[in-house]
């Protein structure tokens, strides 16, 4: 029996400027894709330059007129998100639409960004919280509208306070629910201190459900020599329309979220289907474990402490 296809209408994006983060495969290339067919002008920030270009070529297959901007950016490096933040900003362009979509998900043995955290929590979590902070001034100059993607492993485990780069144990689950947690906090506090200080942004969230994508794929950059067993169920589960996703419909809720008018600021967004794994977009209660601001108030000092990265007068100091 095939499969129905689930979509959404996504409103003209012309003249507006779009940031994806893991914009070249997966789920991120899908967003990018769709933002591109609605007119956007796409920057697609990528540590690998040539996955980078196959990803231009191929939305340029199917958007010929596509307006896409190719740079650098490794989120797992401070200096090299300073780099990203300081040509997107001598450009000058204000900034419409960020999507936070990058990941790396469970390496199998402990591993460390270039600044010496965490590679989940450096990456997912530290790495798109000093992007924000460096693209501050333009996202205040677009009204932009910021939507970070968390998971449904943000609605497990906790934040491991005293040893947040997992340097005396290491599970890599649980570390990625702590980066996840951290993130979805984080973009929370952004729109109240948005709100509070008249910064013009607004912030919510996404999560794409489960969906075979490259996180549980063989990945030997983060020391996964083949699939995890995980991923082959989802891809035999997703083939056959059992309760989870595609890539496509993963895709769905974060481009609602980042550009239905409808699509609230400090709300989320995932899909509707059973245990929220697959279907179409809608809106869902913030998961418990993200809800305290207090947390995240925490969260943010210590982000600003760990990154150097701080949010003042709409620029970073």
């Amino acid at each position: 029996m095939p499969r129905t296809i689930i979509d959404i209408d996504i409103p003209s994006l012309h003249g507006r400027r779009a940031v994806v983060t893991g914009g070249s495969d997966g789920i991120g290339l899908r967003i990018a894709t769709r933002l591109a067919q609605a007119g956007a002008e796409v920057v697609l920030p990528v540590r690998n330059p040539s996955k980078g270009e196959a990803a231009v070529a191929g939305i340029r297959a199917k958007v010929p007129a596509a307006q896409l901007t190719l740079l650098p950016l490794d989120l797992s490096s401070l200096t090299s998100i300073a780099e990203f933040g300081d040509r997107m900003r001598e450009d000058g362009r204000p900034v419409h639409l960020l999507i936070n979509n990058a990941g790396v998900m469970t390496p199998p043995d402990r591993q460390a960004t270039s600044d010496g955290f965490e590679l989940q929590l450096g990456t997912n979590h530290l790495g798109h919280f000093a992007l924000v902070g460096h693209l501050l001034p333009l996202l205040r100059a677009g009204n932009a509208r910021v939507t970070s993607q968390v998971s449904v492993a943000a609605n497990e485990r906790s934040i491991h306070w005293d040893d947040l780069n997992w340097e005396r144990s290491y599970n890599g689950l649980h570390a990625y629910s702590q980066s996840k947690i951290a993130f979805g906090q984080f973009a929370l506090e952004l729109d109240r201190r948005s709100e509070a200080e008249g910064w013009g942004i607004t912030s919510n969230l996404s999560h794409p459900g489960v969906a075979p994508t490259s996180l549980l794929a063989a990945r030997p950059e983060v020391g996964r020599a083949q699939d995890t067993l995980g991923v082959r169920i989802i891809r035999w589960g997703s083939a056959r329309g059992i309760v989870f996703g595609t890539p496509e419909s993963a895709s769905l809720p974060a481009l609602y979220a980042a550009t239905s008018p409808d699509a609230r600021r400090r709300s989320m967004y995932g899909p509707s289907g059973i245990g929220h794994l697959g279907g179409g977009p809608a809106e869902q209660r913030v998961y418990s474990r993200l809800r305290s601001e207090d947390e995240a108030r925490r969260v943010w000092q210590i982000s600003e402490e760990m990154t150097g990265v701080r949010f003042a007068a709409g620029s970073t100091v």
